[in-house]
């Protein structure tokens, strides 16, 4: 089938190797543009784009595509099948959406209606759910709103992370979006009007932990936001990056964001504790919580999560 790609993050790098294997004609992808990363801030290109190149695969890396009717005419007179889209970052115009002849398609890392929006992963993860999934989606000018064509599904549990979820879904889009390709037509269901959630692009700001929160709710944010956007609080005036947490039995008096013991267990709301077990101080790398003691000890009656000036 010939097929365009549309990806950026590490995410759609499966779905764009598997539909190469499979042997489709992928004539070109498309992939946000290369970025500044790193301390010497050099333009660095997308997963995507690596791994397109390394195929073989020519690749486009427009700004915008909304009003650039360049891009538009180009993409029309590819004469596609299908274009494939996965966590691509930017909104597809209608002229784009009508040009394949079988149309867009998305892998979208959610069971929908359940999670449209920017972060389905760490949205699944935050909310407590038992299952997430991916959606193989016929694409319409909404939202994440089009016509469910396949979707699988994956336990979650109560040591799942947003980066073993996030592998997991990678991998079964990639399986997921071949099994679509090959079939004669793609026969899609409408999404239940019932059930519809949204969720936001996440911020730093989203990472700040709210020691009056349960324990429970703090573990799944730390859970849900390590790496990205990641997890922090305050200690004294240092901002300290929380890589991974502990849930405890211990029940506590102690005001939220106490310190207990003088090995991380701290209080949460609710008389809830929690042990913090991976951490990183200001231009370190994370470590383990008996590393970071170590070097810095935190005693018993600390207070974490104070604002100080300029936090």
């Amino acid at each position: 089938m010939r097929l365009a790609f549309m990806g950026t993050p590490d995410f759609a790098v499966p779905a764009l190797r598997a539909l190469h294997q499979a042997g489709h004609d992928i004539v070109t992808v498309y992939s946000q543009p290369p970025r500044p990363a790193g301390r010497g801030k050099k333009l660095r290109p997308s997963p995507v784009q690596v791994a397109a190149e390394e195929l073989g695969i020519p690749v486009r890396t427009p700004l915008s595509l909304r009003r650039n009717t360049e891009e538009h005419a180009f993409f029309r007179d590819l004469k596609l099948d299908a274009a494939v889209v996965a966590a691509y970052g930017l909104i597809l115009p209608v002229e784009m959406l009508d040009a394949p002849a079988r149309g867009c398609l998305n892998i979208h890392a959610s069971l929908l209606p359940r999670w449209r929006g920017a972060a389905p992963i760490q949205a699944a993860i935050l909310a407590g759910d038992c299952e997430s999934g991916v959606t193989i989606m016929q694409m319409d000018a909404g939202l994440d709103t089009g016509a469910m064509l396949l979707c699988d599904h994956v336990a979650l549990t109560a040591h799942t992370t947003a980066t073993t979820l996030h592998n997991d879904l990678a991998a079964m889009g990639g399986r997921l979006i071949v099994d679509v390709l090959n079939r004669p037509a793609f026969p899609g269901t409408p999404q239940p009007e019932t059930g519809v959630t949204y969720v936001q692009r996440l911020s730093r700001e989203d990472g700040r932990i709210d020691w009056t929160r349960p324990a429970a709710d703090i573990d799944r944010q730390v859970r849900a936001l390590t790496p990205w956007p990641g997890t922090f609080t305050t200690l004294g005036e240092q901002v300290i990056k929380i890589g991974a947490v502990s849930l405890m039995p211990d029940t506590t008096r102690a005001t939220a964001g106490t310190v207990v013991d003088d090995r991380l267990l701290v209080a949460c709301g609710n008389g809830t504790t929690l042990r913090i077990t991976r951490l990183q101080r200001p231009g370190r790398g994370m470590m383990e919580a008996a590393d970071f003691l170590r070097g810095q000890a935190v005693a018993p009656g600390t207070h974490l999560g104070v604002e100080t000036p300029g936090d």
